[in-house]
């Protein structure tokens, strides 16, 4: 397992305000003492969705969306997850389910709210989270620059969310996988004094000037076997964001494919990393 480390900053750029390179949980991914901890996971599972209530955001399109709301009071953080394309769809089910478990209900377990309670908020697209340009000769659309219009309508709903409760607004935090990893990486570049982090795991290609993304921290995980989204696509953002002054932290699984969520997701030291950062 290789965890790639930041790079220093050049001396003219004052240090963003990110925790250290964060430590992983110990043995080789395919290992039976970090497999333990996937099925460990799974184990926990039932009932989770369950709290997670349905809503829909009207606005240029109807986006429904799911809510778990912490039982704690006061002003509290916010999770904004976007699923990947085994959620596609408007049945505001999908993206709670397959995949999109590990993203979205780590937060909700009772042992992580009781550390770290948090609003999580999980909407679902039918047309894709990030910006799009339909094909003029009937084949698939193709990604193009600029804000998609899935991630424009996530935002509205998170400042929905902060003005109905009470959210700390310095502690808004995005993550998503594979196609809504893309998403995540469209939010940070058209929005990047937003998020006060970011999780992003085997996020497909996009048009997007990552750069813009450099001061927001970040954790971002791929698999070097991915057999769906190259890993090179990781490495040649994050190598983008350390020439631009900023400091990520990235972290490889050798022999993962795709499904890396599960990995990172039941990574120990990802909740504390997280909910240190502040805005």
């Amino acid at each position: 397992m290789r965890l790639i480390g930041s790079m220093p900053l050049a001396a003219s750029a004052p240090a963003p305000r990110t925790a250290p390179a964060p430590p992983l949980a110990p043995g080789d991914p395919m290992s039976p003492q970090r497999r333990a901890l996937v099925d460990a996971f799974r184990h926990k599972l039932d009932g989770i969705a369950g709290q997670f209530e349905k809503r829909v955001h009207k606005s240029a399109w109807t986006m429904p969306y799911r809510l778990f709301r912490p039982a704690r009071a006061g002003s509290l953080p916010l999770v904004l997850y976007l699923h990947g394309s085994g959620g596609l769809g408007d049945d505001n089910e999908k993206q709670l389910g397959l995949g999109n478990t590990f993203g979205t209900h780590v937060w909700a377990l009772p042992e992580n709210q009781k550390r770290f309670p948090s609003y999580i908020c999980a909407p679902q697209t039918d047309r894709g989270w990030a910006n799009y340009e339909e094909s003029t000769g009937g084949g698939p659309a193709r990604v193009v620059a600029g804000f998609g219009s899935g991630a424009r309508l996530a935002l509205e709903i998170v400042r929905a969310l902060a003005g109905e409760f009470a959210i700390d607004e310095r502690r808004i935090y995005v993550m998503g996988q594979s196609m809504g990893g893309a998403g995540v990486w469209n939010l940070l570049v058209q929005r990047p004094p937003f998020f006060a982090a970011a999780v992003i795991c085997c996020a497909s290609a996009t048009e997007d000037d990552v750069t813009r993304a450099a001061r927001t921290p970040l954790w971002n995980f791929h698999g070097d076997a991915d057999q769906t989204v190259p890993v090179s696509v990781s490495r040649s953002r994050i190598d983008a964001l350390r020439k631009a002054g900023g400091r990520p932290v990235y972290t490889e699984y050798p022999g993962v494919d795709h499904n890396v969520w599960e990995w990172a997701f039941t990574e120990p030291a990802l909740p504390v990393w997280l909910f240190a950062q502040r805005r």
